[in-house]
Order: structure tokens, then C-alpha cells, then sequence
């Protein structure tokens, strides 16, 4: 018995949530208050963000699959030792 009266009561949380959706849309409120409006901000602000970032990522990726020969000469540029050994880290 306590299955089936949790899953009515999803059942009417649902239906109501799907309700009061419906509601919204068809007043054409989708907001609340200002703290909706925020949070809508806010959130859809980080997602243009890590699709920014994703875009990046993947430009890098691309361009240093097509143009490997600038990474290499860098390579050799630094291949060279520069700067003072530490010996205090030496056993």
C-alpha cells in the first residue's frame, strides 16, 4: 500500500507542477519575482560560459592538429637549459 500512495503522490507533484507551468505560459508570466529573473540570469550567464569554453577548447584543439609546426619550433627554442641548478634538492 505505502507504493502506491507514493507513487500517486509523485503522481499529483507532477501534475501539479505540470499545472502550474501550463499556468505560466498561458498568463505569460514566467517570473515570479526578481529573484527568478536573477537566477534565470545567472544560470543561463555559466552555461554561455561553458559553451564559451568549450568553443576555446575546441578551437585549440583543431588549430594545433592543423598547425603542429608552430608548436614544435617552440619546442626547440626551449630545449636548451636555462637558469641555476639547485643543489640543495640534489640527495
Amino acid at each position: 500500500m505505502s507504493n502506491a500512495t507514493a507513487t500517486s503522490s509523485i503522481e499529483q507533484q507532477l501534475q501539479s507542477q505540470w499545472n502550474d507551468i501550463l499556468g505560466r505560459i498561458t498568463s505569460k508570466q514566467f517570473f515570479q519575482s526578481d529573484w527568478d529573473i536573477a537566477a534565470f540570469a545567472v544560470f543561463f550567464t555559466f552555461i554561455g560560459l561553458i559553451l564559451v569554453l568549450v568553443a576555446l577548447v575546441l578551437i585549440r584543439c583543431f588549430c594545433c592538429c592543423c598547425c603542429d609546426c608552430d608548436s614544435q619550433v617552440n619546442r626547440r627554442k626551449y630545449t636548451k637549459k636555462v637558469g641555476v641548478d639547485n643543489l640543495a634538492m640534489e640527495p
